[in-house]
């Protein structure tokens, strides 16, 4: 999911507004997590690709090497195109994971990964939809408005395969969303109408060269 300053109210004083590592609150954690350090940045699949507009695999094997190798270059992509979400399908690997360093509507940073994400059914009576300019690091530069949950919650696996649930509100909220969609082959272009689905295209067309060129220059940054 591409990067957008999200809108935050002042915070309760008595409100815990720790980082939250994997759901849980820590007192200290790095600017950048440290699997960017340890990963390779990978190319980013664009929409209409195949592997974009399909569900992904279940991930079956946890603990191993490889999953953690995953988890670092996705960490390392995201960081360098300036994103707050990836999913496995984003770099060309069909396996249903994502990973995340968003903010949600008080602040509060929230970072991990999340394996075989699915969205809990949201109670009817509290069910409330907000709109809000939403990208995609697969559709470089666009920015359109989408309908998605104010609070939404998601279950999975972590990387050793213990249950893991992620909750939140805000821009937080729509990250969820948006990376599970991701993972069951969706992108936030088929929830526009046909209209604003052609806008977005044309402004990544017009905006592309512009973002590849940002994104070389974050991976500068990052020593990559």
């Amino acid at each position: 999911m591409a990067s957008r300053t999200a809108r935050s109210d002042e915070a309760n004083e008595k409100q815990d507004l720790r980082i939250r590592v994997l759901g849980e609150p820590v007192d200290a954690y790095p600017e950048v997590p440290p699997e960017v350090a340890r990963g390779t940045i990978r190319r980013i699949t664009v929409v209409g690709e195949p592997i974009l507009h399909r569900p992904c695999r279940k991930i079956t094997e946890f603990g191993t090497p490889e999953l953690a190798a995953l988890i670092d270059d996705m960490f390392a992509t995201m960081y360098g195109a300036e994103g707050v979400g990836l999913a496995a399908n984003q770099i060309d690997v069909d396996a249903a994971l994502f990973v995340y360093d968003c903010t949600d509507e008080d602040g509060v940073r929230h970072v991990g990964h999340l394996a075989n994400p699915e969205l809990d059914e949201a109670d009817p009576a509290e069910r409330r939809l907000v709109k809000g300019d939403e990208g995609c690091l697969s559709v470089p530069g666009a920015y359109m408005e989408v309908a998605r949950l104010e609070h939404a919650a998601v279950h999975g696996q972590d990387s050793t395969g213990a249950p893991l649930r992620l909750a939140g509100t805000g821009y937080f909220a729509r990250c969820l969303q948006h990376e599970t969609d991701h993972l069951h082959g969706g992108l936030y272009l088929d929830r526009l109408s046909s209209r604003g689905r052609k806008k977005a295209l044309k402004e990544m067309e017009e905006r592309a060269e512009e973002i590849f060129a940002r994104r070389t220059e974050a991976a500068e940054t990052l020593g990559k």
